[in-house]
């Protein structure tokens, strides 16, 4: 509960520090201490939002390779030019999801997103692949967490010859968009639903992700779609497939998936 009122609070004021998170909550009713505000905050990645080093969901891995921020003096003037990705918390009705989501800068559109239970590298590698089959960027850009310096996830991009950038320290706005992105699917989705399961979450995600992408009018791209912008607007949309969903194989008269899938009603 008190992780809930946290995160909500924290996308209405990022600016919150360990000091006025603990003072909000207490007018809110709930008497906690800042060490246990301080704990939750850091289980959840948070952390006010002014000009030092961020330390979220990411966490740096010394013996990994660090890449240069790249995007000083970049330009962005078409879409596949610069990619970025990013990592953020999802609450649900009883724990947590990592939300890791593939997003091209000039449009605003989401190529690919996957959620994982753990912050292990695999699920930000499966994202990307997943991305880089619908399209390529001429740089990338993360933060210098462990997961995106992991050699299982640089290596997919030097072997696509892309450049990879990185946040710099106490750089806070080097990835604004992904950062934008994240306080968008939180309100307008996010908070509006407790969600009971993984596949749950999934599933609504998905369905989110196919309106943001090709039918939510976005006011920076003159009241276009990120689909139109990225050119992708005629044909299946890209979000909704994107994250892993059984393929069926027809024999004779009959349609077989191959895994098990559970299809929720809207009981």
């Amino acid at each position: 509960m008190l992780m809930k009122l946290i995160d909500k609070q924290y996308v209405e004021t990022p600016f919150y520090g360990i000091d006025k998170m603990t003072e909000y909550l207490c007018r809110e009713g709930h008497h906690v201490n800042h060490k246990r505000v301080r704990r939750l905050m850091r289980q959840m990645g948070l952390e006010a939002v002014y000009p030092h080093r961020k330390r979220g969901l990411s966490i740096s891995d010394k013996q990994h390779k660090i890449y240069p921020y790249l995007l000083d003096d970049v330009v962005v003037t078409h879409a596949d030019q610069v990619w970025s990705a990013d990592i953020t918390y999802i609450r649900m009705y009883r724990g947590w999801l990592y939300l890791m989501a593939i997003m091209d800068w000039f449009s605003r559109y989401v190529l690919s997103w996957e959620i994982s239970v753990t912050l292990e590298s695999e699920f930000c590698v499966t994202a990307l692949k997943r991305a880089l089959s619908f399209g390529r960027p001429q740089i990338f850009n993360t933060d210098q967490g462990s997961q995106f310096t992991s050699d299982d996830f640089t290596k997919v991009l030097l072997a696509a010859e892309i450049q990879i950038s990185m946040d710099g320290k106490g750089r806070v706005f080097d990835n604004i968009f992904v950062e934008r992105l994240w306080r968008t699917v939180k309100v307008e989705e996010v908070y509006l639903h407790d969600y009971q399961t993984v596949a749950e979450a999934r599933y609504d995600l998905g369905r989110y992700f196919d309106l943001y992408n090709n039918r939510r009018l976005h006011q920076a791209l003159d009241y276009r779609t990120p689909a139109e912008v990225y050119g992708v607007a005629v044909g299946p949309p890209v979000a909704l497939r994107a994250p892993s969903v059984p393929t069926a194989v027809t024999t004779g008269g009959e349609s077989i998936l191959n895994s098990p899938v559970l299809c929720l009603d809207n009981g």
